[in-house]
């Protein structure tokens, strides 16, 4: 059955970029160095910005998606019932939130919304949990000693410092951070 289709196309000046290195230059399709452009088809029957405005937020909600689905073990069934893959799919949505907020726990005490970028699963795992690492015994505590080459060193131990100073106060818990983090 076919069905009526609406093509919006949008044409954004570029800004004017300092040209890198000697080399030919690489082109995208429909891309020129004045402007850039983007094509939705779509059956929505709205204005152009409400359609515009539609598809923006949902290519986020789309790369968040496939990133679930790649990183965070969405895309495998490991049973064939289907309260086990239900299970899995709560599992691993709630493995992906844990991550989410353990970016947020390890951001710099000032920051603000806007200068909040996302980071995706592969790179969190690379930074926090594949590190190479000793433990050690000195003066009867236990420690964990990085390598003088790890990047992320003062990060990880901030988050570590936030993390082991959540205590519960009567029915909740006492803040880690000073200032809340505002839009």
């Amino acid at each position: 059955m076919a069905r009526a289709c609406r093509f919006v196309a949008l044409r954004y000046q570029k800004k004017a970029k300092p040209k890198l290195g000697s080399g030919p230059e690489q082109y995208q399709l429909f891309d020129t160095p004045e402007y850039a452009y983007r094509v939705f088809v779509t059956n929505l029957d709205a204005p152009i910005d409400v359609v515009v405005g539609f598809y923006r937020q949902r290519g986020a909600a789309e790369n968040r998606i496939k990133e679930a689905h790649n990183d965070a073990g969405l895309a495998a069934h490991p049973s064939a019932r289907w309260a086990m893959n239900c299970v899995h799919f709560q599992l691993a949505m709630l493995a992906y939130n844990l991550n989410c907020w353990l970016m947020l726990f390890s951001r710099e005490e000032a920051s603000r919304v806007e200068e909040l970028r996302h980071t995706t699963l592969v790179t969190a795992r690379l930074r926090f949990l594949f590190v190479a690492a000793k433990i050690v015994r000195h003066a009867g505590a236990v420690l964990v000693r990085y390598s003088d080459h790890y990047a992320e060193q003062g990060k990880l131990g901030r988050l570590m410092d936030r993390l082991r100073a959540i205590v519960r106060n009567r029915d909740r818990f006492t803040p880690v951070m000073v200032s809340a983090l505002r839009i």
